[in-house]
């Protein structure tokens, strides 16, 4: 502890805190820098050197504020941003994330169930020699605080180089608008604490309460349910029946009547991607949602979840799988099986006739998909139990999350033949997944990327609908993409769809006479007067 003994100025200590943060934490955002910029040499090396110039100078101020206003709180501080840093930089070297607020609003709607299997030793080792070690540092050197002169003096000529700085690279602005969602994702520890503060503002600013939608009306009295499935982290491009070329749809491909579509999710994360699932028509404002409207319409709606991160829900029934273990002791609560358990009666004890069940999976999250199914669903192996282990061999990644969908199957099928079997019931299964995922493909993993950056495995999904005979009559589908939902020709389909058909789509099988229908997103001949 003699390296603590000797006092040093609050001058050296930012000096040694913001040349510690530039070297331990922004390695990639100069790597970045280095690998997109257009420059000549000359160039690129004089934008690199103007960038540890401007980073210098802002840590610098933060740390001098921080410690001469602040003084322990400040050391705290600082040791915590150690800390934050350290685990920002494994997440985005081992994983290739962006701290962006997309990413910081996947961290806020994180349960620590999923949020524990990233733990590992690698992980640990890492914080401690670049996270808890500076910030030990931070919180025991012994500093000399001097004079308020100084502080002003020393922030000052910062704040005036920082412009100078900027000045000269006026002619980067072309290149800083264009990557300005990875430089500002890679810059520590700027990006998360100006993206928390616009997660914040912006969940403050959201309505207190959706949107209403116009009054609807339901128009008959038959008995109709739909079980609308979302799926989590499904990714299209590992489904048989999209022509992947393992076997892990047996049961489904050979299931009559099942309509295989096209689609693209609007976000890569959960929570947006449920909301645009939920929602009429995509927008950052928040609408009433689907089991909201279809509640208040008057349909006996059902939410069972082993999720999280969905919009607001006002229902009465809202059953997680915890609840859901405690009704029937004998399932394996943490894989979905539990979602379908007793659905069936659930469905038939119902006094209207009208029913909308939603089944909010978690079957493929990572980032332990082997955990995901039981064991006798483990066609493809051996597997990685993470990412992390997958990571040093993608095949293995891929086979357990191959099985992850190969249980999905058989969720589906499963659900399909309990609807087949109630005949009194016109019935409909939909299964959407919520965004896609990465396995390894350019060195990415899970999901969660900015969708201008977003590979296409993160939002190409699997879009499956079965309907009871003679319920409802499919659309015609345009042979490629050429239209618009704007500009398609009557009647038809695009080739791909978005998420918001499951809405207008749902409100024609539930009969519902609404405002907020929109024929052109449903994929059902209306049956509306």
């Amino acid at each position: 502890m003699r390296l603590f003994h000797k006092p040093i100025s609050l001058l050296a200590f930012s000096c040694i805190v913001s040349i510690g943060t530039l070297l331990l934490y922004n390695i990639p955002f100069f790597r970045y820098v280095a690998d997109n910029t257009n420059e000549n040499a000359g160039g690129r090396i004089f934008l690199l050197a103007s960038l540890v110039v401007v980073m210098l100078m802002l840590n610098f101020m933060m740390t001098y504020l921080l410690m001469f206003v602040m003084r322990m709180v400040g050391r705290m501080l600082l040791a915590i941003l150690s800390l934050v840093n350290a685990t920002a930089v494994y997440f985005i070297l081992t994983y290739s994330v962006i701290i962006d607020a997309t990413t910081i609003e996947n961290v806020f709607n994180t349960r620590y169930s999923e949020a524990s299997g990233f733990f590992s030793w690698p992980l640990w080792l890492f914080i401690i020699a670049f996270g808890v070690l500076p910030a030990l540092w931070c919180l025991l050197q012994p500093v000399v605080f001097g004079k308020a002169k100084k502080l002003a003096v020393y922030c000052g000529s910062s704040l005036a180089i920082v412009l100078l700085v900027a000045l000269a690279n006026i002619g980067q602005t072309l290149f800083i608008s264009q990557h300005d969602t990875e430089l500002g994702g890679l810059l520590q520890p700027w990006s998360y604490l100006v993206n928390t503060g616009r997660v914040i503002s912006f969940s403050h600013g959201e309505q207190a309460e959706e949107i209403k939608l116009p009054d609807g009306k339901i128009l008959d009295n038959e008995k109709a349910v739909v079980v609308l499935v979302i799926g989590e982290s499904a990714r299209k491009a590992n489904f048989q029946l999209y022509g992947y070329e393992r076997n892990t749809n047996p049961l489904l491909s050979r299931q009559e009547g099942l309509k295989v579509y096209e689609a693209t999710s609007c976000a890569t994360y959960t929570t947006a991607g449920t909301k645009a699932i939920l929602e009429p028509k995509n927008s950052d404002d928040l609408y009433e949602l689907l089991p909201n409207y279809a509640f208040r319409t008057g349909v006996d709606v059902s939410w069972r979840t082993s999720n999280w991160g969905e919009p607001p829900i006002h229902i009465d029934e809202y059953l997680t799988n915890e609840e859901l273990g405690k009704k029937y002791p004998s399932e394996n609560i943490y894989h979905d099986g539990i979602l379908l358990k007793g659905l069936r009666e659930r469905i038939e004890s119902s006094k209207k006739n009208k029913v909308l069940m939603v089944l909010h999976t978690s079957t493929s999250h990572g980032p332990k998909y082997a955990d995901k199914y039981p064991k006798e669903f483990e066609m493809y192996k051996p597997v990685a139990e993470n990412v992390e282990e997958g990571q040093k061999n993608v095949g293995l990644l891929v086979n357990a999350y191959d099985n992850t969908i190969l249980y999905t199957d058989f969720l589906l099928d499963s659900l399909i033949n309990t609807l087949r079997a109630m005949e009194e019931w016109n019935s409909t299964m939909i299964f959407i997944s919520d965004h896609g995922e990465s396995l390894g493909e350019n060195k990415m993993f899970m999901h969660g990327l900015p969708m201008k950056l977003a590979p296409k495995v993160q939002y190409e999904i699997p879009f499956l609908v079965w309907t009871s005979d003679t319920f409802r009559v499919f659309r015609p589908q345009t042979s490629d993409n050429k239209y618009s939902s704007n500009e398609k020709e009557e009647g038809e389909l695009p080739a791909v769809l978005e998420q918001h058909y499951i809405f207008h789509s749902v409100l024609n099988l539930l009969s519902i006479d609404s405002p907020a229908y929109n024929k052109d997103f449903d994929i059902f001949r209306t049956t509306k007067q």
